[in-house]
């Protein structure tokens, strides 16, 4: 038995369709005792993204990301978000679009991606799934300041930070984005041996 064969869609609602759409489904699901259960669940349906982090083995550094995120403000955190560059795909392949986002935030032109995994973020109600690459980059890989696009309001700065201080940073907290976090943990265990 799939799972296609213990879950009933009865109803969809949209709540609202802004820059991602909310959904309301109703929906019977049988329960491991074999008992079907009906349950309501809210689910933001979101297009994949893709993520990346170029690094430079020679020099032990990493490329990251650091801008303003109105949820993690609204949530109490008063700083600026470090993160891996990333964006939703926009129907473009995930090696297609990570390279043109990583060029768009960072500045960098990246010639080869490697996929290393992919996860669900918040599969309790979120329907995005995450393509995670590195790559790695050379200074002058560097075409432009990068930044983001500010007609998307994006305000990147960008930093490159030895590895060392990038996972000490995880440690003390001033990283807590789940895509760097995963990323830089990936790199620690891969890259940099």
């Amino acid at each position: 038995m799939t799972i296609s064969d213990r879950v009933r869609i009865k109803d969809v609602r949209v709540l609202s369709d802004g820059w991602t759409t909310l959904k309301n489904t109703t929906f019977e699901y049988r329960r491991a005792n074999g008992e079907w259960q009906t349950q309501h669940r809210e689910t933001y349906e979101r297009d994949n993204a893709a993520a990346v982090l170029p690094y430079n083995r020679a020099r032990r550094t990493v490329i990251l990301v650091r801008q303003f995120r109105l949820a993690a403000f609204i949530r109490g955190y008063d700083d600026l978000m470090i993160e891996a560059a990333a964006g939703v795909l926009d129907d473009a392949s995930p090696e297609v679009r990570i390279r043109a986002e990583a060029e768009e935030e960072t500045g960098y032109r990246l010639h080869h991606v490697h996929k290393v995994f992919e996860a669900f973020m918040s599969p309790g109600s979120v329907t995005e799934k995450l393509h995670f690459f590195v790559a790695e980059y050379e200074p002058e890989m560097r075409v432009s300041d990068g930044g983001g696009l500010a007609h998307e309001g994006e305000d990147i700065e960008v930093l490159e930070l030895s590895i060392d201080e990038a996972l000490a940073r995880i440690a003390d907290g001033r990283i807590i984005d789940a895509k760097a976090i995963m990323l830089l943990q990936y790199a620690a265990l891969h890259m940099f041996r």
